[in-house]
């Protein structure tokens, strides 16, 4: 070790993330357990092809709505 090393620098933030991961050993699983219900999820890529095939094309401004009045 070299004589003018200082000790590695930690946030608070840092601190305290290590202090509440020392106190529940079981944060990470339930951090992931949560990730899990939310994000990592299967995709069907085949049936996500057909959702976007079966689109239909918006009109350029969707509040104006095509009244065709038959006068004549």
């Amino acid at each position: 070790m070299h004589i003018f090393r200082r000790p590695d620098y930690q946030s608070e933030v840092t601190q305290f993330i290590n202090q509440l991961k020392d106190q529940k050993p079981g944060l990470e699983a339930q951090q992931q357990a949560g990730r899990a219900l939310l994000w990592d999820k299967e995709v069907d890529r085949d049936l996500w092809t057909e959702y976007r095939a079966g689109r239909v094309a918006q009109k350029p401004y969707v509040y104006f709505q095509n009244f065709r009045t038959t006068d004549s």
